[in-house]
This record gives C-alpha cells, structure tokens and sequence, in this order.
C-alpha cells in the first residue's frame, strides 16, 4: 500500500498516510483541521545499475563486438575455422 505525504496549507504540518489507490486523499489537517495538500516525495523505489537486460544479463558472447575466433569483425554464429 503506497505512503502519501500531505501538509497543511495552515499550519505547515507535515504528515503522512498509508492508503489505497482509490481511496480520496485526506482532505484535513490533523492537527489544525484546515486543508491540506499532498506532496510528492520522493520515492523507496530505486533502480540501480545500467539497467538493461542486454548489459546486464546475457551472455557477453552472444552480444561481442569484438574480434571472433578466425579473425571476422563481423559475428558468424560460428567459425568454420574451429570445426575439425
């Protein structure tokens, strides 16, 4: 369930509220009982790394950019060079 931060657009309180979705946002100060408004915040979600899948994850031989085997710049999904 996400964490709304809210302030009161009054007395300047700050606090937060864990709700659903779809439920109404809060609409009054706890404190006060004026209006409130929602801030945004910063979020818990953080992405770290390059973040691609490509990058990351697969197999670096599938994806070189390097020399192959028998000296082709170009990849041959495999060298007639290294068959026996």
């Amino acid at each position: 369930m996400p964490t709304y931060e809210y302030e009161c657009t009054t007395c300047g309180t700050q606090f937060e509220r864990e709700q659903k979705i779809t439920e109404d946002p809060v609409k009054e100060c706890p404190e006060c009982g004026n209006s409130v408004k929602r801030i945004i915040s910063s979020s818990s979600f953080v992405l770290r790394g390059s973040g691609w899948y490509v990058t990351d994850y697969v197999r670096k031989s599938n994806f070189s950019t390097s020399e192959t085997t028998c000296g082709s710049k170009e990849a041959c999904g495999g060298c007639s060079a290294n068959k026996s």
